[in-house]
């Protein structure tokens, strides 16, 4: 449990907590919590995120001080964190560790591709699957008579809308719930170059209109489908979402364009320590930090028959600063700890190429 008087909420103990209850008040200038009318349990708070690979890259994360910063930084501030850094230094584990460690829930996921846009990431509507579904109820009904009748003609015509409509992992974590979702939005360098302009309002506000919706009326409640893997449907209300916590998002980029500085200006921005890199910032003095996680994933195990592989693996990656990725050096030891006979000369073809550098530099 962490230490009331401690100002981190995350501590990167790998140990799920409750502390995330002693979050404060947003500033006054992020969005504030909506109604607590409105709010919805978060189903799933209190189990773990996910399942197999996901939960067991959420009790190896090995987090910095650095890293521990940044991110209750991120929760204090209700600020999107933006994770720069090498491919397999970890970064799009780090939601998974926060949501475990906090009991957020199953983090939600959006994979950014050069096609992908705000739309979908918020919400879909399939006009045509309503149309062939319902051909007469998607057309114009018969004027009601009285107030109740087109009362009650509105809410079944936002019912039939409201069937086909599926809430992105962007929406779903606007969702009103008692404390925040976890979201990744992975590879954000990846997308077109409005993408993260388009976003600018979202992270601002913390909310955003279905207009299928809201045209039909400003006060009705309507089930729609979410992305959500712990609970599939969710009330929208008036045609809007609006969060009661802010998420805690985490983005990713791996570095390969320059992002606009209103974008910037939005996100805390977090350079990934890399678990194979030799700088200070790294945290990884003599590969103290690589051996950190070797230990995390082989837990309980002997590593004496890896303990060559792991040296040779720190003297290339942290000595000579060659292209190398953690899990490299995690198969590798998998590999060796394998109780099966291997000859010499198979093992040593095998090892060279489990760590082999990424990019091949050489003539």
């Amino acid at each position: 449990m962490s230490n009331p008087k401690d100002w981190k909420i995350y501590l990167g103990s790998r140990k799920p907590h409750g502390g995330i209850s002693r979050l404060p008040a947003p500033p006054a200038w992020r969005p504030h919590r909506a109604p607590i009318g409105i709010e919805r349990d978060l189903i799933g708070a209190k189990e773990p995120p996910g399942r197999g690979a996901s939960l067991e890259r959420a009790r190896t994360f090995h987090a910095t001080s650095t890293i521990i910063e940044m991110v209750n930084a991120a929760l204090y501030l209700r600020r999107p964190l933006l994770v720069t850094g090498k491919a397999g230094s970890g970064k799009s584990s780090l939601v998974e560790a926060v949501a475990y460690e906090l009991r957020l829930g199953t983090p939600l996921r959006w994979a950014v591709t050069s096609r992908s846009t705000l739309r979908d990431a918020l919400y879909q509507y399939d006009a045509i699957g309503r149309l062939q579904d319902d051909p007469k109820g998607a057309a114009a009904p018969a004027l009601p008579r009285d107030a109740a009748e087109k009362k009650a003609a509105l809410k079944a015509k936002a019912d039939s809308v409201g069937r086909f409509v599926t809430l992105g992992p962007l929406g779903t974590a606007l969702l009103p719930t008692g404390r925040p979702r976890a979201l990744l939005i992975d590879e954000i360098d990846k997308s077109d170059i409005d993408l993260p302009n388009d976003l600018l309002n979202v992270f601002e506000e913390g909310e955003f209109e279905i207009p299928e919706l809201r045209r039909i009326g400003t006060d009705l409640d309507v089930e729609v489908m979410t992305s959500d893997p712990g609970q599939t449907h969710a009330v929208v209300h008036g045609g809007r979402v609006r969060c009661h916590e802010f998420p805690f998002m985490v983005l990713t980029s791996n570095g390969e364009r320059e992002f606009p500085a209103p974008f910037l200006r939005r996100c805390l921005r977090l350079e990934m320590p890399n678990p194979t890199g030799n700088r200070p910032e790294d945290d990884n003095k003599d590969g103290k930090r690589l051996r950190a996680i070797v230990e995390l994933h082989f837990k309980g195990r002997d590593l004496e028959k890896a303990e060559t592989v792991i040296k040779d693996f720190i003297d290339v990656a942290v000595t000579k600063g060659r292209d190398v990725a953690t899990d490299q050096l995690l198969n590798a030891v998998y590999f060796i700890l394998q109780p099966h006979e291997k000859p010499d000369e198979e093992r040593k073809r095998v090892l060279e190429q489990l760590m082999r550098e990424l990019v091949d530099v050489r003539p």
